[in-house]
């Protein structure tokens, strides 16, 4: 189907096409000279002397994550409630126990201290926090108190490459911190993704776990550097590669730029679904918290039929979506969680529709938006 305002878009341009020719050109294309210099400009963008390492997946970084933090069988990992799927997947997989917590509101749909301290017991070895549509989680007081219990904390940033609190990014407040660079993410390399610490050992191993365990890489033989290898760990092959380290740079230096578009259009959405019968999560500013602005998440109405609004806003051209379908109605996660532990997940999920928000949408594509989903409810007599 030729949408008419689609979901998001790509912020590519010649730019990204000349880098990647770039690469081909030279003739290597693995994990190279490139994923480094990109490791190591994500690196200073981050700041807080953060070490970084690229990887194929932010779901790659989610598993490095509990491997490398030598979390075992058993080890109770809290997560929120309402997220992607790859954080319970990594953690099951991975032999522990995903528990979940509940957001904080429906008007803030973060885990707080308060929800997390709900489902905290002697198990608890680690927590994921999700900075969710590019909002910062309030982290401070969630990092003081897992440091305070020798509990890790993970930061899945994955809607929220430069995002910030205080000046602070998203990303630095945690033990350990997982990026994606999915095809819509703010910064995209189509696939891909990052892992983050400030630990030089814990970034060190992380490095070995990406790449089979070796102690050299194909590229360290190639310029004639080592000859051999030896594998001093178990390790998998989540490596980035060098068309990827390519679109990474090109997008990267186009970040702060991009979001700066995506607030503005996020404005324009609350401006003018203000006095519209939709709940607006994020709309109540807090200061000092600084979003990326990743996806426009707006609520419908207790009880509105929500794929009636899809199938509405469908026949206008609009492309619309939701994040996330519930854990509770997964065939296999169904039988390990029940939404009466987690209500306002539960609800917030019910009622969530996620509208069209990337950086070359135009205000006037905004506004058919939100006029197409004002005739809904005018239709409806609302």
């Amino acid at each position: 189907m030729t949408w008419k305002v689609q979901l998001c878009e790509l912020n590519y341009s010649l730019e990204e096409s000349r880098a990647v020719e770039r690469v081909i050109s030279s003739k290597w294309l693995t994990m190279g000279d490139k994923v480094k210099k990109f490791e190591n400009k994500f690196s200073q963008f981050l700041g807080e002397k953060s070490l970084c390492s690229a990887v194929s997946s932010c779901t790659a970084a989610l598993h490095i994550s509990i491997l490398g933090l030598n979390l075992k069988s058993k080890d109770e990992i809290i997560m929120p409630a309402l997220t992607f799927v790859a954080n319970a997947n990594v953690i099951k997989l991975s032999g522990c126990k995903p528990v979940l917590a509940d957001i904080e509101s429906l008007q803030n749909p973060n885990l707080s201290i308060e929800t997390i301290k709900k489902v905290v017991t002697k198990k608890t070895k680690a927590v994921y926090i999700v900075h969710f549509a590019g909002f910062p989680c309030d982290v401070k007081p969630i990092a003081e108190f897992c440091k305070r219990n020798n509990i890790y904390l993970i930061e899945d940033v994955a809607h929220a490459p430069g995002a910030s609190i205080n000046g602070r990014n998203c990303g630095t407040f945690g033990d350990v911190s997982c990026f994606s660079f999915y095809s819509n993410k703010n910064l995209s390399t189509g696939e891909g993704g990052m892992i983050v610490t400030r630990d030089k050992k814990l970034h060190e191993c992380f490095q070995k776990i990406r790449s089979h365990g070796m102690t050299a890489a194909t590229l360290d033989r190639h310029k004639g550097r080592a000859y051999s290898y030896d594998v001093i760990s178990p390790g998998l092959n989540y490596r980035f590669d060098e068309i990827k380290g390519a679109l990474g740079l090109v997008q990267l230096s186009k970040l702060k730029r991009a979001n700066n578009k995506r607030k503005k259009l996020s404005e324009r959405y609350l401006k003018n679904l203000k006095n519209s019968p939709l709940m607006l999560p994020f709309s109540q500013k807090r200061e000092k918290f600084e979003s990326s602005h990743h996806i426009m998440p707006v609520l419908l109405p207790k009880n509105t039929n929500k794929e009636e609004v899809i199938n509405f806003l469908k026949n206008f051209g609009i492309q619309t979506s939701m994040h996330y379908p519930s854990f509770h109605n997964f065939s296999f996660y169904k039988k390990f969680f029940s939404k009466n532990k987690s209500p306002v997940s539960s609800e917030f999920i019910q009622r969530e529709l996620t509208l069209p928000l990337y950086p070359d949408l135009k205000f006037k594509e905004v506004d058919y938006v939100c006029d197409s989903i004002k005739k809904y409810f005018d239709d409806k007599n609302f």
